[in-house]
């Protein structure tokens, strides 16, 4: 029962990790968090009885660095949902394109790189879109992670988890 997970949020209501009842207890018990969620049990000490915690919240606010996703041409392709930027087809055979080319000091980074049909890429060649009079459907961006991704079978186990899971991670895995 002391290694059961619990859903460790921030003070701002972020998912920040899973933690153990174990380790939860402490926090609880320090002051230093505080039950939003009880699970099915209770912990007894020689003096008193504890609600089992599912789910507790910082009272301090932890900050940690945004994670970035990795610039990878799979990544590339989720992004642009496997349409190639220029022409709009849709397709598995596609290849990455660097808008301004880095022979032309364009960088490697995701506002530079989008995914492009092979036909596209051959007409574009090593110039810009507008020196070979082609229009971007849409600005290439960095997509962002938001928090911390819980487990799908978490998910499964603790429907009481759900409503303090952002929506976005909760739609992905139903």
């Amino acid at each position: 029962m002391v290694n059961s997970p619990v859903l460790v949020l921030n003070q701002n209501y972020e998912p920040l990790n899973i933690s153990r009842v174990r380790r939860a207890v402490v926090l609880l018990l320090r002051g230093k968090a505080e039950a939003l969620e009880n699970g099915s049990g209770v912990i007894h000490t020689p003096s008193d009885s504890i609600p089992m915690p599912s789910v507790i919240r910082l009272v301090y606010l932890v900050k940690r660095p945004r994670p970035e996703k990795k610039l990878t041409r799979l990544e590339v392709f989720r992004r642009d949902e496997y349409r190639c930027q220029y022409c709009g087809q849709e397709t598995r055979e596609l290849t990455l394109d660097h808008v301004i080319p880095r022979h032309k000091g364009g960088r490697h980074i995701w506002e530079n790189v989008v995914s492009a049909c092979i036909p596209c890429n051959n007409r574009k060649a090593g110039r810009t879109p507008k020196e070979a009079g082609m229009k971007l459907i849409c600005q290439p961006f960095a997509p962002r992670i938001m928090g911390y991704y819980v487990p799908y079978e978490h998910i499964q186990r603790h429907s009481e988890w759900h409503k303090f899971l952002p929506l976005w991670q909760r739609e992905e895995e139903d």
